[in-house]
C-alpha cells in the first residue's frame, strides 16, 4: 500500500478522516444558518448583522488558507487539524454563553477562521502527503464520499437540537463533537510516519520551504492557474450564498420549514451520488472533462429555483440536481491542481489557489443579506447568483483549454 502503510491501515485513515469531515462540515459549515435564524428570533439580531460575523470568519479562513497548507506540506497535519478542532470546541462553548454582538464578533470569526484547518483543503493536502498527489484521486473521491453526508445529517440533527435543547444548547453539542470527535479522529488518523517516502522531483539540496516556493512560482506563470483561480471565486460566490441562504430562501418561497429541511437533506445523498457516479463511470476520465460537463448544471439550478412553483417534489429534484453537481464539483476541485497545473507542494499551491475563494466565500453571505434587505426578497439575489454561476462555467471551460495545452508541470 502506498506510503508504506497496510491496506487495512489506508482504510482506517480514510474512514476515520471521513467521518471526521461529516462532522467538521455539518457543525462549522452547514449548521450556521439554522443557529442564526435561531439567534435572530431569540435576541433579535438583524440579519446582516448575524452573516456578517460569518463573513469575518471566511476572511480569516482565506488569509489562513495558504500557512496551513505550507504547515501540513511540512507533515504537521496531525497538530494542524487535531488542536484546531479542539479550538472550535472551545470557542462553541463560548459562543452558547453570549448575550453581546460585540463578543458574538469576536467568538464567530475565530470559529470561521478555523474552517481553514478543518474542511476539505486541509483533509485534500493530508491525504496528498500520505498517498502522494499523483495517486490522490481514489483517496480524494473516498474522503468526499464520506464529506457529502454532512448536511444530511447534520441539518436535521441541529434542527432537533434547536426545538429540544434552544441554540445554546445546540452550540454546546456541536462544541463536544468538535472537541472529541474531530479532534479525537484527526489525531488519530494522522501520522506522518505513514506518509509517501518517494523522492520528490525536486533536487535533494532544496530545503522543503525553497521547493514549494518554486512550485508555486511555476503555478503562478501558468494561465490554468489564474483560471481555475477566477472558476474557484465565483463558484465560492455561489455556493456560499445557496449554502447560507437555501433555509431561508426557500421558506420565502413558501415550503414550510418541514420541506425545507426535507429539500435541503435531498441535497447529501446526491453528492455522493454524484461522487459514486465518477467512480463507477468515469474513474479516469481528465478532470477537465468532468468539470467541463459538470459546470453546465449550476446555472440551470439557479434558473430552476427562480421560475419552479413552490412544490416540494420539484424543489427537491432541483437541489438535488445541484447536490450531485457539487459533489461531482467537490472533487474536480480537489483533483485540479495535481491533474491541471503541479503535481509538487499540493498544499501550499491549493491554498494560494484558495485563498481569494475564501474571501469571496466570506463576502458572499453577507452581500446576499444586504441585498435581500434592500430589495426586500430573494428575487434579485437569485439573478445575481445566476451571472456568478455563468462566470463560473465560462472560467472553468478556459481552465480546461489552458491545461490541455500545457498539463501539469514540475519545477
Amino acid at each position: 500500500m502506498t506510503g508504506g502503510a497496510s491496506a487495512g491501515g489506508y482504510r482506517r485513515f480514510v474512514t476515520a478522516l471521513g467521518i471526521a469531515q461529516i462532522c467538521s462540515w455539518g457543525s462549522i459549515y452547514y449548521s450556521f444558518p439554522l443557529i442564526a435564524e435561531a439567534m435572530r428570533a431569540d435576541l433579535g439580531w438583524s440579519k446582516p448583522a448575524l452573516y456578517g460575523a460569518g463573513t469575518l470568519g471566511l476572511l480569516l479562513a482565506g488569509l489562513a488558507a495558504y500557512p496551513v497548507g505550507a504547515a501540513i506540506d511540512r507533515g504537521h497535519g496531525r497538530w494542524v487539524m487535531s488542536l484546531a478542532s479542539l479550538a472550535a470546541g472551545i470557542l462553541y462553548l463560548c459562543w452558547s454563553q453570549l448575550d453581546d454582538l460585540g463578543l458574538f464578533y469576536i467568538v464567530v470569526p475565530l470559529l470561521g477562521g478555523l474552517q481553514a484547518a478543518t474542511l476539505y483543503e486541509p483533509a485534500f493536502a493530508v491525504v496528498a502527503r500520505r498517498v502522494g498527489a499523483g495517486e490522490a484521486r481514489r483517496a480524494i473521491t473516498a474522503l468526499t464520499l464520506w464529506g457529502g453526508f454532512a448536511s444530511t445529517i447534520f441539518v436535521p440533527m441541529v434542527q432537533w437540537l434547536i426545538g429540544t435543547l434552544d441554540w445554546r444548547g445546540a452550540l454546546m453539542v456541536l462544541g463536544a463533537i468538535n472537541a472529541f470527535v474531530c479532534g479525537g479522529l484527526y489525531f488519530a488518523a494522522i501520522d506522518a510516519r505513514h506518509d509517501l517516502k518517494a523522492a520528490p522531483a525536486v533536487s535533494q539540496e532544496r530545503s522543503r520551504p525553497a521547493a514549494d516556493r518554486a512550485a508555486i512560482a511555476l503555478a503562478f506563470r501558468q494561465p490554468a492557474f489564474w483560471a481555475l483561480m477566477l472558476f474557484a471565486v465565483f463558484y465560492a460566490a455561489a455556493f456560499a450564498s445557496l449554502s447560507f441562504h437555501l433555509y431561508p430562501l426557500l421558506l420565502e418561497r413558501g415550503l414550510s420549514a418541514a420541506q425545507v429541511v426535507t429539500v435541503v437533506a435531498v441535497i447529501g445523498p446526491a453528492q455522493v451520488a454524484g461522487r459514486i457516479a465518477i467512480w463507477m463511470l468515469a474513474p479516469d476520465a481528465p478532470v477537465r472533462r468532468i468539470g467541463s460537463a459538470i459546470v453546465v448544471v449550476f446555472p440551470l439550478v439557479i434558473l430552476g429555483y427562480i421560475f419552479a412553483p413552490p412544490h416540494l417534489v420539484l424543489i427537491a429534484a432541483i437541489a438535488a440536481a445541484y447536490g450531485a453537481a457539487n459533489g461531482m464539483m467537490t472533487i474536480v476541485r480537489g483533483l485540479a491542481v495535481p491533474e491541471m497545473v503541479s503535481r509538487e507542494a499540493y498544499g501550499a499551491i491549493n491554498g494560494a489557489l484558495v485563498a481569494p475563494a475564501r474571501m469571496v466565500e466570506a463576502v458572499a453571505p453577507l452581500g446576499v443579506a444586504m441585498i435581500w434587505a434592500a430589495s426586500g426578497g430573494y428575487d434579485t439575489v437569485l439573478l445575481v447568483i445566476l451571472a456568478a454561476a455563468l462566470i463560473m462555467m465560462a472560467a472553468f471551460w478556459s481552465a480546461a483549454r489552458f491545461a490541455r495545452r500545457a498539463g501539469p508541470r514540475r519545477p
